[in-house]
């Protein structure tokens, strides 16, 4: 079996190329800062399912809002990759937010707080063993 398939090198690909697109041809001035984090390629070529994230956005109305621009402009960026992509046919873009991203830093957050409560009772620790061994 193949290391990677077709499908897995398309949607990088596409990936790259639109996270170039959207940061310098999208003019919409409700886009904020959009970083394409992967594409998923259906196996017949026919659709591509588009994960971003939003810098420093969490609020679900910026996050819809965004969302609706890059569907807009959809059918711009696939005639952009188009011009690029040696594709027969280029893949419709659907956009979808990607939260991995907020839950990793949400996760990097709780072991954080973890690590430091249990350093923050570690002398407590070490003093009551050093009176058991007395």
């Amino acid at each position: 079996m193949r290391e990677f398939s077709r499908t897995d090198r398309v949607g990088e690909q596409l990936a790259h190329e639109l996270a170039q697109l959207i940061q310098r041809e999208v003019k919409d001035p409700r886009l904020g800062m959009v970083t394409v984090t992967s594409a998923d390629v259906s196996r017949d070529l026919g659709y591509a399912d588009v994960h971003v994230t939003l810098m420093g956005e969490n609020d679900p109305e910026r996050i819809r809002e965004n969302l609706a621009v890059l569907k807009k402009a959809s059918g711009f960026l696939r005639s952009r990759i188009a011009r690029t992509m040696k594709l027969r046919h280029v893949p419709e873009l659907r956009f979808h937010f990607d939260e991995s991203v907020t839950r990793g830093h949400a996760l990097s957050s709780l072991i954080e707080r973890a690590v430091q409560s249990d350093r923050d009772r570690a002398p407590e620790d070490d003093e009551e063993g050093s009176e058991r061994n007395d």
